[in-house]
């Protein structure tokens, strides 16, 4: 394998396989690697540790390690160390379905927690220390700084921070790469803390590469394997309808002189219906747009591509293969419209609160009231995790959560009495839109937001029972201000049968 991508010659000396890289981690240690939603992330060194740890548990010898990580991986990292029964701990996030299966069954500790608290959390110390980290760059220079990859994440911190590094140069990743970036190294602790200069979604405020002390790289290894990233489903006709409501939802803020005509900053969450959404903005009337965002994904090139998108800021691509293929076809293009930062500025607070962000984020569960589930199914079986929404929620201009009205083919109704679990108390939550409609929350008590979502949201199915629902609380329940009756709101799904009837 050539060393064309290592350029330091002090660090040459560091290149070995992945086994070899694999031997240096040892049981119980906690691991920082790289990656956001499946971009970014190391391949080969979690594949080896992956093998040696399905050794050592044949041979009896236990070996459990701690991951802490920017978001989502890919299967060669969390599915296969999942599969090895390899992982004690893990956060911040994770969508792996091996892992979310041990994490249910009570066989993996899972700290799901705010994006934007990952670093300065570890930073304080409270996570403990950091033995090792395993973090993909497409580069090493010369004077030994690193050229990130396809995400940033928390990967300054784990460099800085790790009593060990060991890197993956991947020559998979696009060389235009180089320039994209923007690491910021101005973040301290209290009480050392300082402004953040950046006052627009495309100002450039740090610098291009990754610094690392030599003296920590223990090993460096070569690969060229791609990110792996799901396809997107085409939007069907609930997508269009929730697309369509939103950007008349816009045009209509914009015609009050609530948003100027190019909008906000838009921050859209992962999946299908976000996706559309950012989709369905190509035919919109809105010009000279931005984006401050976790990730860029295929909606936002479609937008580039059109020109209604001037910049997007994230912390990582988010792409199916074909728009992974389109964007390394002309990724030199495309880096002048982009900026990848790490998700301590990406996702910080201050900086939605003050750009005046647009979120758009999905959701599990809503309830009549405005409180959002969007980790928990049935309130204890955890999905995927909050991920970035509520450093966005709580801090936007406008948060929006968009969500299909039903959901396992009109079985379960995704507007309920009272939420089974809630991630996003309704002081957050400003928008809720199904393909049924808009409820725009601004301003209302919780009794007219209720009056509200049942009759712009729910689905026709589940309307009645929830109006039923709803006039029973304001006769029966102890309080007014947000009416409920405890025992049954929290069984209600359960009240159904599968034909959706309500049993009498």
């Amino acid at each position: 394998m050539t060393q064309r991508h290592v350029h330091n010659e002090k660090l040459k000396s560091r290149i070995m396989d992945a086994d070899a890289a694999a031997a240096l981690i040892t049981n119980g240690m906690t691991i920082g690697m790289s990656g956001f939603t499946g971009s970014g992330y190391p391949k080969a060194v979690p594949m080896a540790l992956a093998r040696r740890i399905e050794a050592s548990h044949a041979a009896g010898d236990p070996f459990r390690c701690r991951v802490w990580t920017g978001a989502s991986t890919g299967p060669e990292l969390d599915g296969a160390l999942a599969k090895a029964d390899g992982i004690e701990f893990r956060l911040p996030y994770n969508s792996d379905p091996i892992a979310r299966e041990k994490i249910n069954r009570g066989e993996m500790d899972y700290f799901d927690m705010h994006l934007s608290q990952v670093a300065p959390m570890a930073w304080q110390g409270f996570l403990g220390p950091l033995d090792v980290a395993v973090v993909e760059v497409s580069a090493i220079r010369t004077d030994g700084s690193l050229i990130p990859s396809s995400s940033v994440g928390n990967n300054k911190t784990w460099l800085d921070r790790a009593g060990a590094v060991i890197l993956e140069v991947n020559r998979w990743q696009n060389p235009a790469l180089e320039g994209m970036h923007d690491i910021y190294y101005g973040t301290a602790l209290p009480p050392h803390r300082v402004p953040i200069p950046l006052v627009r979604p495309d100002d450039r405020i740090g610098q291009s590469y990754f610094r690392v002390d030599p003296d920590r790289v223990v090993a460096i290894v070569e690969t060229d394997a791609p990110d792996r990233n799901l396809p997107f489903a085409a939007p069907d006709a609930a997508a269009h309808a929730i697309a369509g409501h939103l950007i008349e939802f816009f045009r209509h803020e914009v015609a009050l002189g609530r948003l100027p005509a190019s909008l906000l900053p838009l921050q859209s969450g992962v999946g299908n219906i976000a996706n559309a959404v950012l989709a369905g903005l190509v035919s919109g009337p809105f010009e000279q747009m931005t984006a401050f965002t976790e990730v860029i994904q295929d909606g936002m090139l479609d937008l580039l591509d059109s020109g209604k998108l001037r910049m997007a800021s994230a912390t990582a691509f988010s792409l199916s293969p074909n728009a992974a293929a389109r964007l390394n076809a002309d990724m030199a293009r495309y880096r002048d419209k982009m900026i990848l930062r790490p998700q301590e500025i990406s996702n910080h607070p201050e900086l939605i609160r003050r750009l005046g962000c647009l979120a758009m984020n999905g959701l599990i569960e809503a309830d009549i009231y405005g409180n959002v589930n969007s980790t928990h199914v049935m309130g204890s079986r955890i999905q995927n995790g909050i991920g970035g929404s509520g450093d966005f929620a709580r801090n936007a201009y406008v948060s929006i959560f968009m969500t299909p009205s039903t959901a396992k083919a009109g079985k379960i109704s995704a507007i309920v009495p009272q939420a089974s679990h809630v991630d996003h108390i309704s002081q957050d939550v400003q928008v809720i839109v199904t393909e049924q409609g808009l409820a725009d929350l601004r301003g209302l008590s919780p009794k007219q937001r209720a009056a509200l979502i049942i009759q712009n949201c729910a689905h026709p199915d589940y309307r009645d029972a929830l109006a039923d629902y709803y006039a029973r609380a304001r006769a029966l329940s102890f309080g007014q201000q947000s009416p409920c009756l405890p025992g049954e709101a929290l069984s209600w799904h359960q009240r159904f049968i599968e034909t959706g009837t309500m049993r009498q």
